[in-house]
């Protein structure tokens, strides 16, 4: 128990990086109905993105103060850019078609990109090291780094931002009038395809703060990082109650702390030391989404709708 509190704090750290990548699949499945399972990937091409202001275009001995700034624009320009081309040239062509076709359209396109860092990026068939923020505070029996902190306020800066914009402001109440009925949404006067491009450019950027955060906490980057954590961001997202941008949070919160939890004390049941540890970690995750689908299927936050056609 004496290991509690700090086990707390790394599920929700963990978790606010799960709901920052859900907020991506969330947004375009509200507004598109569409799973966007490249979202992984775009999540990786920021890290890379920011890797690549932080290695070769700033000078060496840059302060981190300056370079963090920097290389999350960087990142969000590269994860936007790409999010918005996904959606122009591989998402829209194929709108009006059977579902099944831009799913197998997304996985395609996450495999795609994975190759092309691996083979065009500087040593990307590796794990590349990336700049650390590993400054420690300790509160009380909590021990947190720079790179903790800084993730935690990009959270809550960002999910504060998106809820102001989607309540407050005329696009923001386009995307909700789009994401109840497109088709009226044009009708009324709304550029549907503006707004779509929109939904994907948030998402993009997002994935891009997900990622920075996740390279100055873990010190290192890798081309098939947005697999794993794209799926942990989905099932977030499908927890939460996907379609829902306060649900994806919450449920990245609960997985995050859920998968802590179950990492840190499975194996301390009787019997069940063979079922605890990192290496159970993602069987719990998916565990924990089972039994939420089995009991209350529209998620946390989600609505109980009628399939649209």
């Amino acid at each position: 128990m004496n290991t509690l509190p700090q086990q707390l704090a790394n599920g929700l750290l963990l978790g606010s990086m799960y709901g920052l990548i859900a907020i991506g699949y969330t947004m375009v499945y509200g507004i598109v109905q569409l799973i966007n399972f490249a979202h992984g990937e775009i999540f990786m091409t920021g890290a890379f993105g920011a890797l690549t202001v932080y290695f070769y275009i700033l000078p060496d001995g840059t302060s981190m103060a300056l370079a963090v700034p920097l290389m999350l624009l960087g990142g969000a320009l590269v994860a936007i850019l790409i999010a918005v081309g996904a959606e122009r040239f591989a998402y829209r062509p194929l709108r009006g078609a059977p579902r099944l076709a831009p799913l197998i359209t997304a996985i395609g396109l996450s495999l795609a990109l994975q190759e092309v860092v691996r083979n065009f990026y500087p040593g990307a068939d590796r794990a590349r090291a990336f700049p650390g923020l590993d400054a420690t505070h300790d509160i009380g029996s909590i021990t947190i780094k720079d790179a903790d902190i800084f993730l935690i306020l990009a959270a809550v800066v960002c999910m504060a931002a998106l809820a102001i914009f989607v309540r407050r402001s005329r696009t923001g109440r386009a995307m909700q009038a789009t994401a109840q009925d497109p088709d009226t949404a044009q009708l009324m006067g709304i550029d549907t395809n503006r707004i779509i491009v929109i939904a994907f450019a948030i998402g993009g950027f997002f994935a891009a703060v997900a990622a920075v955060a996740y390279g100055l906490k873990y010190g290192n980057v890798d081309y098939r990082m947005g697999f794993l954590m794209g799926l942990k961001a989905f099932t977030a997202a499908v927890l939460g109650g996907i379609g829902n941008i306060y649900g994806a949070m919450l449920g990245g919160l609960v997985l995050g702390i859920a998968e802590t939890l179950a990492s840190a004390y499975i194996d301390e049941i009787p019997g069940m030391q063979q079922l605890g540890g990192q290496s159970w970690a993602n069987v719990w995750a998916f565990c924990l989404l089972i039994l939420v689908l089995l009991f209350r299927p529209q998620g946390l936050l989600g609505e109980r709708v009628a399939d649209r056609a």
